[in-house]
């Protein structure tokens, strides 16, 4: 059942608070991800080793551990989820002052370290943003603020990992890192302004939301729904992985791969997500999931032509163009999917963990794509994360009901929620 703050008409500060909050998740990492693998790869770093600077997601597989706590506690004076954006906010705008200080060609060790802080703060960050999207969005509004969301973070990472890495020359290690804490400032000051309404999560008992990291795979649904995130991003994400290694190793230059990746990738990604979350409001989920799926198996057959020839630059725009487009649907689609799955007495524990599993796959499919492709070829991983995909199409289409009009199917992509046991004992008939 939606709640009053659901129902009412969001003012569009609130939509652009979380637009912006979603884009600093993503505007210093997204430099790091992709400035470090160049800079690194350019320095003769093997393939093989540059899975450790992917190794920096793992903070987003493992932030199930403490999204509880996130869900439990809070300064109430402040907001409930407005206390957590307030702490990480502020703290991720010192750790990028505190990188600029470091020699990006001296001083990797202390860079990266300074990095991890950062990624602790982002994803911590990204639980509480989580939650309050969960209790503001009613679930019409639900595809379209995750088309927003996916596009937010997809322009953090273009602003970061493009606009900037192309800035990079001319501005130094610490005039990016000045740019990239302004604007990390500029959410602080919008969480600032920002009055939190009251949500129904439930804070009273530490044990229910403990207990809520298994009792939420055993509701009726989730374990089909389950099989869907352990394989649909597996492709897409082997695909991106070997982008940048694959253009390096080509000969392209650094600012050239920021456009390519950052700026025209993302913009075809954001463009990708909002339609998408369109899609969604006016289509039914089952209908999104299959088309994005066909859409990524068409993106990555692209990838894998690429490499069956010389990358010249219109195979390379063009078959990267296919690629991003297929990207920014897969993240909104799936964003909208979790968040219809998430209670709204624990919305930022029910999405986290499931954004947990699906950003453990996604980094197992980083790390071991670099690898394989260093043992392998480039072209072998690409064909598999095509097939892989293909799989994922298969999946989603066995693990939806034969017909989802009848409401007593439960349907992992029109799921009727039905909570456990210890958030309606006081409820007679629920």
């Amino acid at each position: 059942m939606e709640t009053t703050v659901q129902e009412m008409r969001k003012p569009l500060s609130t939509w652009l608070l979380l637009g912006s909050l979603y884009m600093t998740q993503y505007l210093g990492l997204g430099f790091f991800w992709i400035a470090l693998v160049v800079i690194m790869r350019q320095q003769g770093l093997a393939l093989e080793k540059l899975g450790i600077i992917y190794s920096l997601t793992l903070f987003w597989v493992v932030k199930f551990l403490w999204a509880p706590l996130v869900d439990r506690f809070s300064i109430k004076r402040l907001g409930h989820y407005r206390t957590w954006l307030l702490f990480t906010q502020t703290g991720m705008v010192a750790c990028l002052v505190l990188i600029a200080f470091f020699d990006i060609a001296t001083q990797f060790q202390a860079i990266f370290s300074g990095c991890v802080g950062l990624a602790f703060l982002s994803s911590t960050q990204d639980i509480a943003v989580d939650g309050l999207s969960c209790c503001l969005l009613s679930k019409k509004e639900r595809g379209m603020g995750n088309g927003i969301q996916a596009a937010a973070g997809m322009a953090g990472n273009m602003l970061g990992g493009g606009a900037i890495i192309m800035a990079y020359p001319y501005l130094g290690w610490a005039g990016c890192m000045g740019i990239l804490a302004a604007g990390t400032l500029v959410s602080l000051i919008q969480v600032a302004c920002f009055r939190e309404p009251s949500h129904p999560v439930d804070t009273s008992n530490n044990k229910v939301f403990l207990s809520r990291l298994h009792s939420f795979w055993r509701i009726p649904g989730h374990k089909q729904w389950l099989m869907v995130i352990l394989i649909f991003p597996v492709g897409n994400t082997l695909g991106y992985a070997l982008i940048t290694p694959i253009l390096v190793d080509a000969g392209w230059p650094m600012a050239r791969i920021g456009m390519l990746v950052n700026m025209l990738g993302a913009t075809l990604s954001v463009l990708a997500a909002l339609l998408t979350g369109r899609f969604l409001r006016d289509h039914t989920r089952f209908a999104v999931t299959t088309g994005t799926a066909a859409a990524q198996i068409l993106g990555l057959s692209a990838m894998a032509w690429l490499l069956t020839g010389p990358c010249t630059p219109f195979r390379v725009y063009g078959a990267a163009g296919l690629y991003f487009l297929s990207r920014g649907a897969l993240f909104a689609l799936m964003n909208t999917l979790m968040m219809d799955h998430a209670s709204l007495k624990s919305p930022a524990t029910d999405f986290t963990l499931q954004y947990s599993v699906y950003a453990f796959v996604m980094f197992l499919a980083a790390v071991s794509g670099t690898a394989l492709a260093g043992r392998t070829s480039y072209l072998a991983v690409m064909s598999a994360a095509s097939t892989i995909t293909g799989l994922a199409m298969a999946v989603s289409i066995y693990a939806a009901p034969p017909d989802s009009g009848k409401k007593e199917l439960r349907t992992i992509f029109k799921p009727d929620f039905h909570p456990p046991k210890f958030f309606t004992a006081n409820k007679k008939g629920k």
